[in-house]
């Protein structure tokens, strides 16, 4: 295909995007409002699992299961092209006294994951840091987390390594241009930008330039704040989660703990409340974090959909334009298998899975 694809929004879910494309079509163009890469795809934690993945819509799950099973395959290949490891880490995952643990072992039973209920002192043997009086605790072995910001920098690299793709940053769009009742490009600050086809991968941002044709697309800014602290290289070997929040190591000892679910539109001002809440919350987990240091704080804004159920495919009644955005918060966990189906479905290939749950025909 001779195509020029313009891709709007240079998150985790457009720069994948374009990776997936720049074999299949002439030329890519991704257009970004900053940096690439430096908004919610930064700021989120990494997990290669939605938080409760037993909540979700079988539609979550299909694209969670395929991503997870292809991320240390996607980790490598940068890592290989680009000198930049995107630290896929494996550490597994426990989950603390929880209200469904029934349903999340029954989940698990259907679905054929690696889920088990585990007696509390092994628990406390496995993770000597962890803090006292949890009751009960399931955990799935395989999780892995992937460190977020160096994903973002190996495929930025990768892609300014191939010869038919351009990253346009700080390069604001404020529409879309048509012609005959068909997409034709995107309006810029920079004048028009003509293409074939255009994806909208904005992220937050997405439905608010979706309305500029009169659609009404519900993806809103969800704000969510997240601390992140220094400590020795082994002092926490599994990520833990319970009431709600999670304590993530990296392989150097970096510690992130989260996140705040708030909705405060565009702000995203870290504020001294969020603070207080997550450090207490980190030393109720892990009481040893009391005595380390916070050396980061920040927040950053999901793209927030019904469900969790991302957009995936051509707009109706709008050709030329086509979605790939409301991940919520698993875009990081969602991103493979939502590019690779995206890919599919522009390129006329047979799709990874089925993808009618995330066609916008019908749920704009």
């Amino acid at each position: 295909m001779s195509k020029r694809v313009v891709i709007v929004g240079g998150g985790v879910i457009g720069l994948l995007t374009a990776y997936n494309l720049a074999a299949k079509v002439g030329e890519v163009v991704v257009c970004d409002q900053g940096e690439v890469g430096r908004e919610s795809s930064w700021a989120g934690g990494g997990i290669v699992s939605p938080l409760y993945p037993w909540r979700y819509s079988p539609a979550v799950t299909a694209l969670a299961h395929w991503s997870q099973d292809f991320y240390p395959q996607l980790g490598e290949r940068l890592f290989a092209s680009t000198g930049l490891d995107p630290e896929v880490h494996t550490t597994g995952l426990y989950w603390l006294d929880l209200d469904d643990e029934a349903e999340a072992l029954a989940w698990a039973g259907r679905q054929g994951r690696p889920l088990s209920a585990v007696d509390i002192s092994a628990v406390y043997d496995a993770v000597p840091v962890l803090g006292p009086g949890y009751q009960r605790a399931i955990y799935m072995a395989g999780v892995a987390n992937v460190r977020n910001p160096r994903l973002v920098k190996s495929l930025k690299a990768a892609l300014q390594a191939l010869p038919n793709v351009t990253l346009r940053e700080h390069c604001q769009v404020t529409g879309f241009q048509q012609q005959a009742g068909r997409v034709t490009g995107v309006q810029t600050d920079d004048g028009v930008l003509a293409a074939d086809e255009v994806v909208l991968s904005a992220g937050a941002w997405s439905g608010d330039l979706l309305g500029t044709l009169g659609l009404a697309l519900p993806v809103e800014p969800v704000k969510g704040q997240m601390i992140l602290f220094k400590c020795a290289a082994d002092f926490l070997p599994s990520m833990v989660l319970a009431k709600g929040r999670y304590a993530i190591p990296r392989r150097d000892g970096h510690i992130l703990v989260g996140s705040t679910l708030e909705h405060a539109r565009y702000d995203k001002t870290p504020t001294e409340e969020a603070l207080a809440s997550l450090k207490a919350s980190a030393v109720e987990l892990l009481p040893q974090l009391a005595e380390a240091t916070v050396v980061a704080h920040w927040a950053g804004l999901r793209p927030g959909s019904p469900e969790g159920v991302p957009y995936i495919g051509p707009v109706p009644g709008h050709d030329g334009l086509w979605l790939n955005c409301g991940h919520y918060r698993n875009g990081l966990v969602l991103a493979p298998a939502s590019c690779q189906l995206f890919t599919d479905l522009l390129t006329g290939a047979e799709p990874i899975i089925d993808p009618t749950p995330y066609a916008p025909a019908g749920r704009l």
